[in-house]
């Protein structure tokens, strides 16, 4: 039984995965927002905001095997609309938080036999697309940090990843998907006509996750209904 770090489990991709990874892992999970549905046995469950809290409060597994960095945030506006502080909150928790964790779990995983990371982008990291500067620019920096650390870790056999959605029907998607029509105009958007949910991402995390994706590392994979790659 591996020992897995999920941050952002209390909702959304990160919920979906630690449900489906606490079937046969132990799953410390970390999360700023309490899910009453995060109680499987082989969850333990920290309530912690990734940027202000203390991450030496929790106690780690001298081993870990994976770590699941899934918070992120939608914030889409016009780029004048936009002040730096929303430019520096969407890094801070698309990256910084990201990195503030992997730089503390960096010794647990360097003594797994075969770790892996999985950090989240966007498909908006690779099309234009309008009001999505901010967001754009922080997941374009994860795609850099995924491929940067997938080299820089090889060496301790740590695998790292990422995966891009589009739009997922998530809470966090919530104000996109809020009527019938809205979910319609953004099912349309995508080439198979639908717009994705969190165990479809999640399924993909754990796969990543797992050994069976033991010789992939530094991919930025996207899951996004063929937004990213196809015209029709």
């Amino acid at each position: 039984m591996k020992n897995i770090v999920i941050v952002g489990c209390g909702k959304g991709i990160g919920h979906a995965t630690a449900e489906i990874l606490s079937e046969q892992n132990k799953i410390i999970g970390i999360s700023r927002t309490i899910n009453p549905g995060v109680n499987h046995a082989n969850i333990t469950f920290h309530q912690m905001d990734i940027l202000s809290g203390n991450l030496d409060e929790i106690t780690f597994p001298e081993v870990v095997d994976g770590l699941v960095y899934s918070p992120g945030s939608i914030n889409l506006k016009p780029f004048n609309r936009l002040s730096i502080d929303e430019f520096k909150s969407d890094f801070e928790i698309n990256v910084i938080g990201a990195v503030k964790v992997i730089q503390k779990l960096l010794p647990n995983l360097k003594k797994s036999e075969s770790a892996s990371i999985v950090l989240f982008s966007s498909v908006a990291a690779k099309l234009g697309m309008p009001f999505h500067s901010s967001i754009a620019a922080s997941k374009n920096a994860v795609e850099g940090l995924t491929k940067s650390l997938a080299a820089e870790f090889s060496a301790h056999k740590i695998r790292v990843n990422a995966i891009a959605p589009s739009l997922t029907d998530t809470e966090l998607a919530s104000n996109l998907l809020s009527t019938p029509e809205k979910k319609e105009a953004s099912a349309k958007r995508h080439p198979l006509q639908r717009i994705g949910n969190a165990e479809e991402i999640a399924e993909m995390t754990a796969f990543l996750i797992s050994d069976k994706s033991s010789w992939i590392t530094g991919q930025i994979f996207g899951i996004d209904g063929g937004m990213g790659s196809v015209k029709l």
